[in-house]
């Protein structure tokens, strides 16, 4: 193995909870041969937005600096479904989204 990418390890899931579709499973499958992809009928649900938002642990680790770079920081992510991006939860994130970025 050159390389994992820990990336696609958080992003894969969160794709398959936004559409509902089990894509892991799907892909299971297909790499031990026992379905073709072909196989599966894909109906991902497309209605509304899913917010993938970071969950922060900072009080499990007191002596951390708290400061946010560009490197990940954060200890999971969570996700949150709206229906529109007018949404009052969406519009408080997306406006903080700077909030606590190193300079």
């Amino acid at each position: 193995m050159i390389e994992a990418n820990p990336r696609a390890s958080r992003t894969v899931p969160f794709i398959a909870k936004a559409y509902k579709e089990p894509y892991v499973n799907y892909a299971t499958k297909v790499m031990l041969r026992e379905k073709k992809v072909t196989d599966f009928n894909f109906q991902p649900d497309r209605e509304g937005y899913a917010i993938k938002v970071p969950v922060f642990s900072f009080s499990k680790f007191p002596n951390v600096n708290k400061e946010l770079g560009p490197e990940m920081k954060s200890t999971g992510e969570g996700i949150r479904f709206v229906d529109t991006l007018k949404d009052p939860y969406f519009q408080k994130i997306y406006s903080e989204r700077n909030l606590y970025l190193s300079k």
